[in-house]
């Protein structure tokens, strides 16, 4: 057994930093944390700036009726989601009309948000009313407007086969229907009488906006009250012209009928 004189020396403890030392790394150390404080922040400010025009918009809930001023984005006839953030500079004016809620909103300037079934404006005027439709029969799926498939509206079967869901009701004398990107003859027959049917191009000049055929530009007109088909290609869909329909350019929410491929 060792006494204390024969005990082994201690390990050598490591030499101490000095103040200078100390004070370079400690300053090394907060420059790196601001550094990384502010890239951080950076960040999240990136995708706070972007959260409401950069974020996608949702399915698409209303369309555009009219549109007064070069308002960036925005097209006559073209479909919104809802979140999409509009911006209008004084005196712009946009008239939006929601596909299920039936709203015909006039937006003169200020920020709009396109909301589920109205709009958000901020900065701005909005005049609201609400119009006949057949509320939810034009609810339109994403992929549906972007790459023209086959509208939600059930009655639309390829080969013209019948249909189980009740025929969507338009409450305009002169139906807008949306094509897509087909071509050749639309033809619009009565199914309850026995009157001519209708045959119109569907190509070049006669689209409205590169996909709309509107009846209100053209000399044809339908019977209120009336049963009809309308056939474009291998699509078929069935449609009720309202009793209390009206002649002319109608609000679209009323009158817009989905024969896309």
């Amino acid at each position: 057994m060792m006494d204390a004189t024969q005990r082994r020396p201690a390990a050598p403890v490591g030499r101490r930093a000095t103040a200078p030392q100390i004070a370079r790394a400690v300053g090394l150390l907060l420059h790196l944390g601001g550094a990384v404080a502010a890239a951080w922040g950076q960040g999240q400010g990136s995708t706070a700036g972007t959260a409401g025009a950069g974020a996608r918009p949702g399915p698409p809930v209303a369309v555009v009726e009219d549109v007064r001023g070069k308002v960036a984005g925005i097209e006559f006839m073209g479909y919104l989601g809802a979140g999409r953030v509009i911006r209008l500079a004084p005196g712009e004016t946009l008239v939006l009309g929601y596909l299920d809620s039936c709203w015909r909103e006039t937006i003169t300037g200020g920020t709009v948000t396109v909301g589920a079934v109205h709009s958000s404006v901020q900065g701005g005027r909005v005049e609201r009313t609400r119009v006949p439709c057949d509320s939810g029969r034009l609810r339109l799926g994403e992929r549906e407007a972007t790459q023209g498939a086959a509208t939600v509206y059930r009655s639309l079967r390829p080969g013209g086969a019948a249909s189980t869901a009740p025929p969507q009701v338009v409450y305009g004398l002169a139906p807008v229907f949306d094509v897509g990107a087909q071509r050749g003859t639309l033809v619009i027959e009565r199914l309850d009488d026995g009157a001519p049917h209708v045959e119109l191009p569907v190509a070049g000049e006669a689209l409205v906006a590169g996909r709309f055929v509107d009846l209100a530009r053209t000399p044809a007109a339908l019977a209120a009250g009336g049963t009809y088909a309308a056939r474009l290609g291998a699509h078929r869909l069935e449609f009720k012209v309202d009793w209390d329909a009206k002649p002319g350019a109608t609000p679209l929410a009323g009158r817009l009928l989905r024969l896309v491929e």
